[in-house]
């Protein structure tokens, strides 16, 4: 074996996710080139060329799909459900392999498997995966987060289980060499794939076979452990164009007294760095309260920081309601079969949301420009991560 054909299977070996004493034949045969096999045991030099009709084509030979052909064992199989804790839940390694295989590996085994019959890929699982994520999310922040306005409860449940969350908890899971996909280009019909959007599905899939093997309420508690259970900054996701404006609807709509700003502390007002530090009030009741080297900035912030409090008001833990706690923790229809489901007091929804917040990129508000619903809309500014 030549050189270049050593460096082919040394790739290849890398590129497995499998031991190579597990593979049937390594070096493949593919990466074994005849042509290069006989010049390199072939001795003599070679004064005239041969003619075009006698050349054979090179045979190339691409590491990374013969990588992606090869089946995880099922001792990795057994440790990754072991490690994430699914191992009573998940008995058979199938079930696990087939969650770490993308649909977009099956135009590979079409194209140097035909024989063979076609992997399970979990296309469906992720989709059902994807919808339970989105279940449980979505009640989780608004049961915790009451007033938290829609536009930033849609930036927060993607936070917890969006894309690149769901790519990052793959990685945490180990699940990066079990993984089998091929990367996809970008067609009319069909967006690239790549490799975080591949790690994306095996959480989504994963969380698709817990609903189907076991439960609803179990699906939701391997949310809660693996996704929900993470801090997400919502402070950076609301921010306010007008403050002052959007704090004095709201203390109306509140049928609160007026807010009134007062200076707190000062320091170095004749110098040339001053620091103001302005409260808000509502009668006796103070709202918040913001620093800056100004008084309009300090205001700014006060007014700023006074709805924040407002708007990311959290329930505690103890006290947290999710519809989904009715539903039976058995299998079967959830609608019709009998559990140990709790009981479940829906909270009162809160007031409609503040008309005044950023959303545009100009930051310039043109009266009787646009209607109200779209208005409503853009009341905060928004950050997907």
């Amino acid at each position: 074996m030549g050189h270049a054909t050593r460096r082919l299977a040394s790739a290849a070996a890398r590129l497995a996710t499998v031991p190579v004493s597990h593979v049937k034949v390594f070096p493949p045969k593919e990466a074994i080139s005849a042509t290069a096999a006989a010049a390199s045991s072939s001795k003599r030099l070679v004064t005239k060329r041969p003619p075009p009709s006698t050349v054979q084509q090179p045979t190339f030979f691409d590491t990374e799909v013969w990588a992606n052909l090869q089946s995880p064992t099922p001792t990795a199989l057994s440790a990754f459900a072991h490690r994430i804790g699914l191992a009573s839940t998940l008995k058979s390694p199938n079930l696990i392999e087939q969650a770490c295989t993308h649909p977009s590996v099956i135009p590979l085994y079409e194209k140097y498997r035909p024989s063979n019959a076609l992997p399970a890929t979990n296309g469906n699982l992720a989709a059902l995966g994807n919808a339970l994520l989105g279940l449980f999310a979505t009640e989780f922040v608004n049961a915790t987060y009451p007033h938290l306005p829609t536009r930033v409860l849609k930036a927060a449940v993607s936070a917890y289980v969006g894309d690149t969350s769901c790519a990052y908890i793959a990685k945490e899971m180990g699940a990066t060499p079990l993984l089998r996909w091929h990367r996809l280009p970008n067609t009319p019909t069909r967006p690239a794939v790549l490799h975080a959007d591949a790690m994306s599905s095996i959480p989504r899939a994963l969380t698709g076979l817990v609903y189907q093997e076991h439960s609803l309420l179990g699906a939701r508690s391997f949310v809660h452990k693996f996704f929900l259970s993470r801090d997400i900054d919502l402070r950076s996701m609301i921010k306010f164009r007008d403050p002052k404006l959007a704090l004095q609807e709201t203390v109306n709509k509140y049928g609160r007294e007026r807010p009134v700003s007062r200076l707190l502390k000062e320091t170095g007002r004749f110098s040339n760095s001053p620091v103001f530090v302005v409260g808000i009030y509502s009668g006796a009741d103070k709202l918040g309260e913001g620093f800056g080297s100004s008084l309009k900035m300090a205001e700014f912030r006060a007014a700023e920081d006074s709805l924040l409090r407002l708007y990311l008001t959290r329930q505690p833990p103890q006290t947290v309601q999710l519809p989904s706690s009715t539903f039976p923790d058995t299998l079967g229809d959830v609608f019709q079969s009998q559990g140990s489901g709790s009981s479940y007091t829906p909270g009162q929804m809160s007031d409609a949301e503040v008309l005044y917040g950023s959303a545009g990129r100009t930051g310039i508000r043109v009266p009787g420009a646009r209607s109200l619903a779209a208005a409503e809309e853009d009341n905060v500014d928004q950050i997907t991560i």
